[in-house]
């Protein structure tokens, strides 16, 4: 999964690399932030700064305020002295204020802006590569990581935000602590190391648990789903399921509890450790503070200002080493995202390349060979050659794996032979626009997809480019035999099909595909590849569809049947028998079924099939004596 891509990174990044690597993920931020809303960026960045600004005057309005109330004279003397610098006190803090408010509508912003791009700039890519990337594991791999960036990409923008908050806080305390004394520089370091060590060693802890836990932390939530699953909930009651499911979600959970107070023990005694290297630090600090007002060689004002700035100083810098490792680990993955992108744009399909002709008299395959990327058990078609006339019906059958679908896939230019050639009349289809092959052509798989949307765009997403209007859904619909499901439907071309939503309606696998079969009448393409386009379908409906599809040839549409329903592909005009991706033989059904001119690849399927419909010795008998029809 792509989520532990980079397990282990985070405890790689140490602090000499985080200083070398955080140039490189700020960068990457600003760049996405600037690409998803440059404006957004540009508050962001001014309120960040406005607010280190004002943090550096108020610690030095602070200092005049302090000087003031020990300076001698009376109380109120003292104050009206101080009043000056106390309202700049008060105007750094409002400012302060306004500009984290500002900052955060900024951020606010940006982030699901980040995110959209992100996401658009490498879905855009995907929907685009050829079909063999999609497949190839590798290049699937990495979309599954990358998947994971866009999320990444907009928790860098809260991640940076506060990197550069964090930054600006430490350089304006730094700026003011050694303006007071360069002693108080090291004071600062020396007060920060054992909570910043406190903070990472306990959130890299939890990290490696988190990676050590995850499997059985989503196992535990899978069963508690289970149980309130729609698909599994009537097995769960019938079979008495619960208890035994119950039973493991309480003792995973009670495991993963046990792990959480082991993470609470230890984080107490680091952070008691921590706390007592803090106060030694502390201790140190102060006493240092103290030899410095002891010789006169610091004021008793710039001494107060030194412990608060040392303390902002401190919880500064300890944030800045935990935002750090969190937005270096959410860089991988927006890596990713970009690896990704490259790779998508080096496997785009073509754009563009030479026109088909108008109406194409035929496809001709010539030696085609073609095996799927990462399949090492040999080509899935070797050496095919197929003639498909424009206007006629072409049948393809044989054995689950002979190679009927991907030679189907090979002719919608969904992949591109190995060798051997696709000629669309004289156009070799790697040369020709693939484009004008994808609009050449409507597909019914057996397996096509249903889209969680209305009925009506269901059937009319088969044509988007020219929305079609309710006439022709509703010839579409008649010649599916579709019309009747969308009467039988609560709201018509208007039912939601997604149940769990509401108003979403569930239909049968039928239904579904009778909705698939008007979807490619609707987009009226001159081939149409029909792949076992009945296997959901009843009888009557089986028969009515292949009476369709003859009558489409008639009009003229090139179809390509590929079934395992033998009986189905008498009218064919020519059936090609594929064997272990060859083509066995070829010819009409007649001669395919002639002893003499036939192979027996063909005849034997089919005589098979045939068979099985054929009563047992004496069974006819016995259907006449019940009064009933054989089979």
């Amino acid at each position: 999964m792509g989520w532990n891509r980079h397990d282990g990174s985070f405890l790689e990044l140490t602090l000499r690399s985080m200083v070398r690597r955080l140039p490189h993920l700020l960068g990457t931020t600003v760049r996405l932030a600037h690409q998803a809303d440059p404006r957004a960026l540009r508050v962001v960045a001014a309120a960040e700064s406005g607010r280190g600004i004002a943090q550096a005057v108020g610690l030095v309005a602070v200092n005049q305020v302090l000087a003031h109330l020990l300076d001698g004279g009376t109380t109120a003397d003292r104050l009206t002295a101080a009043l000056p610098a106390i309202a700049v006190v008060a105007l750094a803090a409002m400012a302060g204020a306004l500009l984290r408010s500002a900052s955060t509508a900024g951020t606010g912003r940006l982030e699901p802006k980040v995110e959209r791009v992100a996401t658009e700039a490498y879905l855009e890519r995907v929907a685009r590569v050829e079909l063999a990337a999609v497949e190839d594991h590798e290049f699937h791999k990495l979309l599954d990581s990358a998947s994971w960036g866009a999320s990444a990409a907009r928790r860098l923008i809260k991640y940076c935000t506060s990197v550069v908050n964090a930054m600006i806080s430490l350089v304006a305390a730094a700026g003011v602590l050694a303006a007071l004394h360069p002693v108080l520089l090291p004071l600062l370091a020396l007060m920060t190391l054992p909570s910043a060590w406190s903070s990472l060693t306990i959130a890299r802890r939890r990290y490696r648990s988190f990676h050590s836990w995850v499997q059985h932390a989503r196992a535990g939530q899978l069963l508690g789903r289970i149980l309130i699953d729609t698909q599994a909930a009537p097995e769960v009651r019938v079979h008495g399921v619960a208890p035994f499911l119950l039973r493991h979600y309480r003792a995973m959970s009670e495991a993963g509890e046990r792990e959480q107070t082991r993470l609470a023990r230890l984080a107490a005694r680091t952070g008691l450790l921590a706390a007592c290297g803090t106060g030694l630090a502390a201790a140190a600090t102060y006493g240092a503070l103290g030899m410095l007002l002891w010789t006169g060689t610091m004021a008793l004002s710039a001494a107060g200002t030194a412990v608060i700035g040392i303390r902002s100083g401190a919880a500064s810098l300890d944030s800045l080493v935990l935002q750090v490792n969190y937005l270096y680990e959410e860089s991988l993955f927006v890596g990713d995202l970009e690896r990704l992108c490259t790779e998508a744009d080096r496997r785009l399909i073509p754009t563009g390349g030479r026109d088909l002709p108008e109406k194409v008299a035929k496809i001709r395959f010539t030696d085609v060979t073609f095996s799927y990327p990462g399949n090492d058990s040999g080509p899935a078609l070797k050496g095919v050659d197929v003639t498909i006339p424009a206007g006629k019906t072409i049948a393809l059958v044989g054995t689950n794996g002979s190679g009927k679908s991907t030679l189907a896939r090979l002719l919608c230019g969904l992949y591109v032979p190995d060798s051997g050639t696709v000629h669309w009349d004289d156009v070799d289809a790697t040369e020709a626009d693939r484009a004008q092959i994808f609009d050449r052509i409507a597909v019914v798989n057996q397996d096509f997809y249903r889209w969680p949307f209305t009925a009506r765009v269901n059937v009319g997403i088969g044509r988007t480019s020219t929305p079609a209007g309710d006439e022709q859904l509703e010839a579409a619909a008649r010649y599916a035999g579709a019309d009747d499901v969308i009467t039988e439907l609560p709201h018509g071309w208007g039912t939601l099909l997604a149940r769990g939503y509401r108003g979403g309606h569930q239909i049968s696998g039928g239904q579904w595909q009778r909705l698939g079969i008007a979807r490619a009448r609707l987009r009226d393409a001159q081939i149409l590849v029909v792949d076992e386009p009945t296997s959901a379908l009843d009888a009557a409906a089986e028969q009515q569809v292949f009476d369709r599809i003859r009558d489409l040839a008639a009009e003229g549409q090139t179809v390509i049947l590929i079934t395992h329903r033998l009986h189905s592909v008498r009218h064919a005009d020519e059936i090609y028998v594929l064997q272990h991706g060859q083509v066995a033989e070829h010819g009409t059904f007649d001669e395919l079924m002639d002893p003499v001119t036939g192979t027996g690849a063909f005849r034997d399927m089919y005589l098979l099939q045939s068979n099985a419909y054929q009563p047992c010795p004496g069974e006819d008998q016995a259907w006449q004596d019940s009064g009933r029809p054989p089979l």
